[in-house]
């Protein structure tokens, strides 16, 4: 035990870094400043005597230098006095050899990064020593650790730069250090500079630069390293390569070069992986070839390669998503039946495709099998459930039940949670639960979210509560900031159908001017209230600049122009723009055969309405049910004239 005395002898002589920080102290002992000999710090330090009084033998004092007391009194001098000459001083009292085991020992305790490095530089001046790659690499993870990627690059470069021998398992390491760094630049330059004057890589270093660009999004880089890998003769693909090659080529939608590697895998004699057949697989599914993946399923199992929960995620979902609700619950079962026990992604994704197709009593019943299958539901869970009551068209008071229930669970609602619930009450014309929603929002610190909004100022405009739209608009751009194209495209739709079309068309030009580019759903706002006020013309000079600003406009946008020419140009203006969507690339649909149907009937032109019927007809179109019996109104009118004139 040392002394207090020496202690604060110790403090005083060796802890100048912290009086520089502190004012002196008061007191007269303590802010005397005492010299310290060396002979003290010798006797601080030095190793007890053994035997009969007599000093050390040798070989005990090699076995003293060899053991880790030593390093942990030196090591705890460090934690306490930092690096410097007292410290320096202490390293010779204690006779420690500077070796690599040193500096590992230093680099691994928890003293400040600074000291380290100050070490690191001070061992590379000693006589006799060098740092080799285990040291270097060793810094480097202390520099990342602490985030100073600014100095691990300045190491990695001196030690690309000294004698030190490089293998590709640092290599490996460096690039995988650098990628989590986000310097895949610098990670290309180190990994060529390297190769050239230090090893050559192998498959794990060509491995590791892949899988970096791969997760930085340079997919085609990927595909040009695969290149040069086998190009260089000693140095083949393994089923890491060909999993992240795979992994690039679907995210590219080059379908026919994933499958091209996935055959080249199995003539090199390599199993491909559970996860390179369902990659694959739900590569298929998002481009709409469900049989081809269903195919893939098929070589899976021929392969005796047994698929697993990921697999049968993609297969739920790309069945979900092809309308195939039925297979997809049945590979459910069938999952079950072989073993693979379902996760909580898996379940959240079977309700979301059940209670789309409107099957709530079975997103039911799978929320209760969850606690056998020791799956615990999510907030997500919750939300699927909440979602599937109200696209179900069951009771909203059911529908916020389960808000409780989640609660009661210990799981707190999320903002889209409030998102969902809101809007589902906008839509069964509960503005005013709704708007308790969004308060209750507001106390528990959720930020503004615009689908919550949106849904709102949509319900109270379709109340004509246009006041209280407005407002409630105002209040979102306060609180944001800005706000959505997708808010503004709402907004823009109820003054236009309220005839403040300028008010209309100052939004619009506002949204432009904040930053926040048009979707097709503010264009097509903004031209039905054209339409709505009988301004065609502009419409289409609006539907223009809407292609020349790159945004496409879709089926509604036709139709909104084609209402405008029924209304201000007659029906046979109408006719002509439908025949022209005919031979475009948007084909008209039920609404654009209504509206030319409309105008026909009310200009009476009842035979040119009765072939567009047929038409219609035959491509499976329903007529419009109230034009449709003016039409029959018009016709027996005729019918009682004729036989009038008869008689």
């Amino acid at each position: 035990m040392i002394p207090y005395s020496v202690q604060i002898q110790m403090r005083i002589r060796w802890g100048g870094l912290v009086l520089a920080k502190r004012a002196v102290s008061s007191s007269r002992q303590l802010s005397r400043r005492l010299k310290q000999t060396e002979n003290e710090i010798v006797q601080m330090f030095k190793l007890p005597i053994l035997g009969n009084g007599g000093m050390n033998s040798l070989a005990v004092r090699d076995r003293q230098r060899q053991g880790r007391p030593l390093d942990e009194r030196f090591l705890r001098i460090l934690k306490i006095f930092k690096w410097g000459p007292d410290a320096e001083k202490a390293l010779e009292v204690l006779m420690l050899r500077v070796d690599h085991r040193l500096v590992l020992e230093v680099l691994k305790t928890d003293v400040e990064i600074g000291v380290k490095m100050q070490f690191f530089q001070w061992a590379s001046k000693r006589k006799n020593f060098e740092h080799n790659a285990a040291t270097y690499m060793a810094l480097i993870r202390c520099l990342d650790e602490e985030g100073l990627f600014g100095e691990m690059w300045r190491t990695i470069r001196e030690m690309v730069r000294s004698p030190c021998i490089i293998m590709p398992v640092e290599l490996s390491e460096i690039i995988r250090i650098l990628g989590r760094a986000k310097m895949v630049n610098k990670a290309c330059s180190i990994f060529y500079q390297i190769k050239i004057h230090k090893c050559v890589p192998n498959s794990h270093a060509y491995n590791s630069m892949i899988i970096m660009l791969m997760q930085e999004g340079h997919h085609e880089k990927v595909h040009e390293l695969y290149n040069e890998m086998c190009n260089q003769g000693n140095c083949f693909p393994d089923t890491v390569t060909y999993n992240v090659l795979i992994m690039a080529f679907c995210k590219l939608g080059r379908e026919d070069s994933a499958i091209r590697l996935l055959e080249e895998m199995k003539e090199n004699k390599l199993q491909p992986t559970k996860k390179i057949y369902t990659t694959l697989m739900e590569m298929y599914f998002k481009s709409g070839n469900v049989e081809k993946a269903m195919n893939l399923l098929q070589d899976m199992r021929d392969q005796c390669c047994v698929p697993n929960v990921f697999t049968y995620t993609e297969l739920i979902k790309g069945l979900g998503k092809a309308g195939r609700t039925e297979e997809a619950y049945d590979f459910f079962l069938q999952m079950q039946r072989e073993g693979c026990k379902p996760d909580v992604v898996l379940m959240n994704n079977l309700m979301n495709i059940l209670g789309k197709a409107g099957r709530l009593d079975d997103v039911v019943k799978l929320f209760e099998e969850m606690e056998s299958l020791q799956c615990a539901p999510t907030v997500v869970t919750y939300n699927t459930v909440i979602k599937a009551h109200f696209d179900s068209k069951a009771r909203v008071s059911e529908a916020a039940s389960w808000l409780e229930k989640m609660k009661e669970k210990g799981i707190e609602p999320s903002a889209f949670t409030y998102s969902i619930l809101i809007d589902g009450f906008c839509k069964t014309n509960r503005v005013e639960k709704a708007l308790m929603l969004l308060e209750e929002m507001d106390e528990k610190g959720f930020p503004p979210c615009p689908a919550a909004y949106c849904s709102l100022i949509d319900a109270l405009g379709k109340a004509k509560r246009y006041d209280a739209a407005t407002e409630l608009f105002q209040e979102l751009k306060e609180n944001c900031g800005s706000s959505t194209s997708r808010v503004y495209a709402v907004m823009i739709k109820h003054f236009g159908k309220c005839g403040r079309l300028n008010d209309a068309v100052a939004l619009f030009e506002e949204m432009k001017q904040l930053g926040c580019v048009p979707d097709v759903y503010a264009y097509n706002a903004l031209m039905s209230g054209m339409v709505r006020m009988g301004m065609t013309d502009e419409a289409q000079s609006t539907l223009r600049a809407m292609q020349e600003q790159g945004c496409v406009p879709d089926i509604n946008s036709l139709n909104i122009i084609l209402n405008g020419m029924a209304k201000s140009g007659g029906p046979i203006r109408a006719m002509e723009m439908l025949s022209n969507m005919k031979q475009s690339s948007f084909k008209p649909d039920a609404v654009s055969y209504n509206t030319v149907l409309g105008a026909l009937s009310h200009a009476g032109m009842f035979e040119e309405a009765a072939k567009l019927m047929k038409e219609m007809n035959s491509m499976g179109f329903q007529y419009d049910l109230i034009t449709y019996s003016s039409i029959l109104e018009a016709i027996g009118k005729v019918d009682d004239v004729s036989a009038n004139s008869v008689s």
